[in-house]
């Protein structure tokens, strides 16, 4: 299953709790082009689709598309926010 690091969690709560967002916020992780051949899109969600995997963090939650899903199996989300506080996500192994 899909991990969190720390600096994840972080930039995805910042990211869901901002004002009039739903308190089901969360970030959603699908194939971006439907086959999962073009790689994955990241976008805020209301809530989970049916059949997405609900991974729930210190609070924060990710749902992830039944066809991302085992792709995501033994990898770890990352984030990094810039100095301009653009923030970007990167997959690594889990360690």
């Amino acid at each position: 299953m899909l991990t969190l690091t720390d600096q994840a969690v972080a930039a995805i709560r910042d990211l869901t709790t901002r004002p009039g967002l739903p308190a089901e916020t969360g970030l959603r992780i699908a194939p971006q082009d439907g086959n999962g051949a073009g790689g994955l899109a990241l976008t805020l969600a209301d809530g989970p689709e049916a059949g997405d995997q609900v991974i729930e963090d210190v609070g924060v939650q990710v749902y992830v598309q039944p066809d991302a899903a085992a792709a995501l199996d033994d990898k770890a989300l990352d984030a990094r926010v810039s100095e301009t506080g653009e923030v970007s996500f990167q997959l690594q192994p889990q360690l």
